[in-house]
């Protein structure tokens, strides 16, 4: 037994499978990916970069002001600021996200009412200063922009917007009459829309 053991470690039996592993792996094709010149398609449900889903009818946000997402929201990042009306309706006057303190968890897109809100699949949005990842109104429409320019289909429906498994009369009337949204291309801050 001793003299096997020896043997082991003067012909260096070891160290010779490790390097075999490592030999034999160097002939083989990389799994990594080349980033950025190669770049992965995100899976369905990925949560990235926030926006306001723009309304097709008012061509604004579809925000109603009812401080759910602000509530719900673990790391706190969400401030809103609305007045009400002589009706009793609410109208937003400031919505804003600090990205940088956001856990993407998803829970604001999965308690809005109305389905204002969502967590883009975009995810390269890397920047130098801590301003640019601090969201208000106008930079959440645009956000919406870009990423509808982004989107290969006509339509767009985001998976938080109806979780699977949840009875669909239990859902608030915003998010059981939501149909997928139209993509409408924008034109920068002329606003002018350009239907593909």
């Amino acid at each position: 037994m001793k003299i096997r053991e020896i043997i082991k470690k003067i012909l260096f039996i070891e160290i010779m499978k490790g390097l075999a592993l490592t030999f034999r792996t160097m002939l083989k094709p990389p799994v990594t990916r080349r980033y950025p010149k190669e770049k992965r398609e995100p899976f369905p449900g990925f949560r990235g970069r926030h926006a306001f889903v723009r309304d097709s009818k008012t061509n604004k946000e579809k925000c109603v002001a009812c401080l759910r997402c602000a509530s719900v929201c673990p790391s706190k990042c969400i401030y809103i600021d609305f007045t009400v009306n002589e009706n009793g309706s609410r109208t937003l006057k400031k919505y804003e996200i600090e990205s940088l303190r956001c856990v993407f968890c998803g829970y604001c897109a999965t308690v809005c009412p109305v389905c204002a809100l969502v967590l883009t699949e975009v995810y390269e949005y890397a920047d130098y200063s801590r301003e640019s990842f601090y969201y208000d109104r106008e930079r959440l429409l645009s956000n919406w922009d870009e990423f509808a320019a982004m989107i290969k289909n006509d339509t767009y429906f985001n998976k938080f917007w109806r979780l699977d498994g949840i009875d669909i009369k239990r859902l608030p009337v915003g998010k059981r009459l939501q149909e997928p949204v139209v993509i409408k291309k924008w034109s920068g801050d002329a606003g002018n829309l350009h239907t593909e």
